[in-house]
């Protein structure tokens, strides 16, 4: 019964979307499912607000303020399976994706790609917002871009987080660098979660346009010609990368590095940027270069996919911490 009434809120915010080229769906009430084979139990409050969902398919990506939230994509239908079955350990993973927050080159609407830029005081709030949102989703270990924008979300995120472990930076730039940073402590080791730098996970470069205004950017080139640059996949701007471009580098460090982790049963939060997460989006979803151009992230607001079987599944994003909104995470995603 819960997980009909779910599929029939996400019925309806597909069908708000096909009305138009764009939309905003309308109030939803309360949600509840279970996954009795792994103990799993999610409540959803579902927040006024809007959400962007494609055409082709049920992805949902938010264009809200901290204070909204999508539905889950797909829900667990409770499970028929015998007591033996229900303790077959499966191997389940959660992956996080968080784009950094506000950046004080984004308040000042100037390309910023590559350079590194920190937060804004707007930027720190929406971090820690985010990380109200995933306090009860265990961490295992943090990949961020080689960015400060970037980490520091990460790094302000995990302040809130119900586990209280900190989040130390691996340092492998120098062999140096590796046997300063390196703890004696095995009950210290034990409270950290290892950070990990890419630069793989940087923004896309943005060439010659780093550092100018957008909107005046688009008056001397016209707008039809920034846009181009902006949202089409395979054009670069003067010097810098294409989305195509950077997706080879985000996906294939993903695949490589990040996937694995995931397949050993670790959660994993990943903060990075618009065009990395784009990109990996587009590898989770099976999106197209048509589809993926229309994508768009918010700043601040958590994604959570569940990795099983092989399979990534979109939960969509954890809901605001209010107090009619409980997201709670028992046996399966249980704290240590």
């Amino acid at each position: 019964m819960a997980a009909t009434t779910l599929y029939q809120s996400v019925g309806t915010l597909q069908s708000c979307r096909n009305n138009g080229n764009s939309g905003l769906c309308p109030d939803y009430g309360h949600v509840s499912f279970r996954s009795v084979s792994k103990g799993f139990k999610v409540d959803v409050g579902l927040l006024r607000g809007g959400s962007f969902c494609s055409r082709k398919r049920s992805t949902c990506v938010i264009q809200a303020s901290a204070s909204q939230a999508t539905v889950f994509d797909e829900a667990s239908a409770p499970s028929s399976a015998t007591t033996s079955d229900s303790n077959k350990k499966t191997s389940e993973a959660a992956l996080i994706l968080i784009r950094h927050g506000e950046s004080m080159w984004n308040e000042k609407n100037l390309f910023t790609g590559c350079v590194d830029v920190p937060l804004t005081t707007k930027g720190v709030e929406e971090a820690v917002e985010a990380g109200k949102r995933i306090s009860n989703i265990p961490v295992d270990m943090i990949y961020t871009s080689a960015l400060i924008r970037a980490q520091m979300t990460a790094m302000l995120a995990m302040t809130q987080h119900r586990r209280k472990k900190v989040p130390t930076i691996i340092h492998e730039e120098s062999e140096q660098a590796g046997a300063w940073s390196q703890i004696f402590s095995e009950d210290t080791n034990m409270q950290c979660i290892p950070v990990v730098t890419a630069w793989q996970l940087n923004e896309r470069m943005y060439g010659e346009l780093q550092g100018l205004n957008k909107q005046e950017t688009a008056d001397k080139y016209g707008s039809e010609q920034v846009h181009e640059w902006r949202r089409s996949y395979d054009i670069p701007p003067p010097n810098g990368e294409s989305l195509e471009m950077c997706a080879e580098r985000a996906v294939a460090y993903f695949t490589e590095h990040i996937e694995p982790q995931l397949a050993s049963g670790k959660n994993i939060m990943i903060a990075a940027h618009g065009n990395s997460l784009r990109s990996i989006i587009m590898y989770l979803d099976k999106l197209t270069s048509q589809e993926v151009i229309s994508l768009e992230l918010a700043t601040g607001i958590p994604m959570l996919y569940i990795f099983k079987e092989g399979r990534f599944i979109r939960r969509g994003s954890p809901p605001a911490p209010t107090e009619a909104t409980v997201y709670a995470y028992t046996k399966g995603f249980a704290f240590s």
